[in-house]
């Protein structure tokens, strides 16, 4: 096959609609980011136990929430790497079985500085899997519904983080914290394997000249499912240069050049103000219901896993709403909604446990439901040959500020008091929705459209 099929291919693929085949590579890379979920998670509901058991201050407990986020930020850059060389299969593959292996070493930790080594090593899978995997399930969907497609795909991370709460709050305190690492690290060894039978995406393959075996792929894909969906005749003769256009090296000079720069400040601003905001609440809350609230170790844990229900909640109505409200619309609207509930928290109402519940899952759920729009809408600014290192270097700055916001909480708790941790996630969000606005509308338009 020679190049100028490369518009066919994109073609064809754009004209089948969704199948088993789809619903497949959606259950099993979906069963690689639950555990990345879970993993991600799972210190927080280890805290409350680990921390009186080896007497760790809030500094501490802020390192050692800051380490996993720290190799996060590694993982992302290097797997982001290892996906536009070595194929979007591979390199999940790859991060899940890394983040397994050290889920299970971490069970075996003794003290804060091995536990804090390798839950730095374990991030490095953690932050690894999931831009690859977005961006893998992008590669895979057509114009149309794409983002119902993917951010069905997207709620299993939230799913993810809900079950960790839940079973946290049922087996730590019965079974001791070792156990959530134990539960983190088994299953995903298994999922690896499921995730190397994968095809790669033929988007990939598109843009290395493999068009062979994007050929093929896309035959499999067609083979699910007789039906197919008429493409108007500019979509089927459209960006022939952009489909082949991947066949050149990946540099991530090109992220801050003139084309791109302007798409990628605003993505790293939103990565930064979201996660900053959510991570901070998900990370730090368990163990401020049990030391500043007074609440049980098990009401904790409950109390700290509405922020996810909350969260799901408001992605079922996000995945069903997002190709016709817009991602521009959705993200502006959730960061200001959100900076509000914890401005009114922060200012009226850190003294009230119920109302500290309430308003923080409401506000949560709100704006992490950002956090699943930025994963559909990151890959979708870029072209193939680099839409794995973009999403990968946006999602550093999610590391960042997952990182520098436990430290920060850490440190403002004791200085200046739990009001002011509100008031700074609602400043943050005021950021946030500032940088929405200039957000590039990308809803119900072909991937290699979207690339100039």
């Amino acid at each position: 096959m020679t190049s100028g099929a490369a518009p066919d291919l994109i073609a064809r693929l754009e004209s089948v609609p969704f199948s088993r085949w789809h619903l497949r590579a959606r259950i099993i890379v979906g069963s690689a980011t639950f555990f990345d979920a879970f993993d991600a998670l799972s210190l927080a509901f280890v805290l409350p136990v680990l921390a009186p058991e080896w007497r760790l201050s809030s500094a501490q407990i802020g390192w050692l929430i800051a380490a996993g986020y720290l190799g996060q930020f590694v993982g992302a850059l290097v797997f982001g790497t290892l996906a536009e060389g070595f194929g979007r299969v591979r390199s999940a593959a790859g991060a899940t079985a890394l983040m397994s292996i050290m889920s299970l070493a971490c069970a075996g930790a003794g003290s804060l500085p091995w536990l804090l080594a390798l839950r730095f090593v374990q991030g490095i899978g953690v932050g690894g899997e999931m831009p690859v995997a977005a961006v893998y399930i992008n590669e895979l969907s057509r114009a149309q519904g794409r983002g119902r497609f993917f951010m069905l795909y997207e709620m299993i991370f939230p799913i993810g983080l809900m079950a960790t709460g839940q079973i946290g709050a049922l087996l730590v305190p019965a079974l001791g914290w070792r156990i959530m690492f134990l539960l983190g690290g088994i299953p995903g060894l298994f999922i690896t394997l499921l995730l190397l039978r994968l095809p790669e995406s033929p988007r990939w393959l598109i843009a290395k000249g493999r068009l062979a075996a994007a050929e093929a792929v896309i035959g499999e894909i067609e083979r699910s499912t007789d039906r197919r969906v008429a493409l108007p005749n500019q979509d089927r003769a459209a960006s022939g240069v952009n489909a082949i256009a991947g066949a050149q090296r990946s540099r991530w000079s090109e992220l801050l050049s003139p084309q791109y720069r302007g798409r990628t400040a605003v993505v790293w601003t939103l990565w930064t103000s979201a996660y900053f905001i959510t991570n901070g609440l998900n990370n730090w809350m368990p163990t401020l219901y049990n030391r500043a609230y007074h609440l049980t170790l098990q009401q904790s844990l409950r109390a700290g896993t509405l922020t996810n229900v909350a969260q799901v909640a408001l992605l079922l109505v996000c995945a069903f709403v997002i190709d016709r409200l817009g991602r521009r619309r959705w993200i502006v609207a959730s960061f200001a909604a959100g900076s509000a509930l914890l401005a009114a928290l922060g200012l009226l109402a850190a003294h009230s446990v119920a109302a500290v519940v309430l308003l923080v899952s409401l506000s949560y759920g709100i704006v992490g439901s950002v956090n699943a729009v930025l994963y559909l809408y990151t890959p979708e600014i870029y072209p193939t040959r680099m839409r794995a290192i973009g999403t990968g270097a946006a999602t550093c700055w999610l590391r960042l500020a997952s990182a520098a916001a436990p430290l920060l909480v850490g440190y403002l708790v004791d200085a200046k008091g739990i009001g002011a941790v509100f008031l700074t996630f609602a400043a943050v969000g005021v950021i946030g929705a500032l940088a929405a606005t200039r957000v590039v509308e990308t809803g119900n338009r072909r991937l290699e459209d979207l690339a100039s």
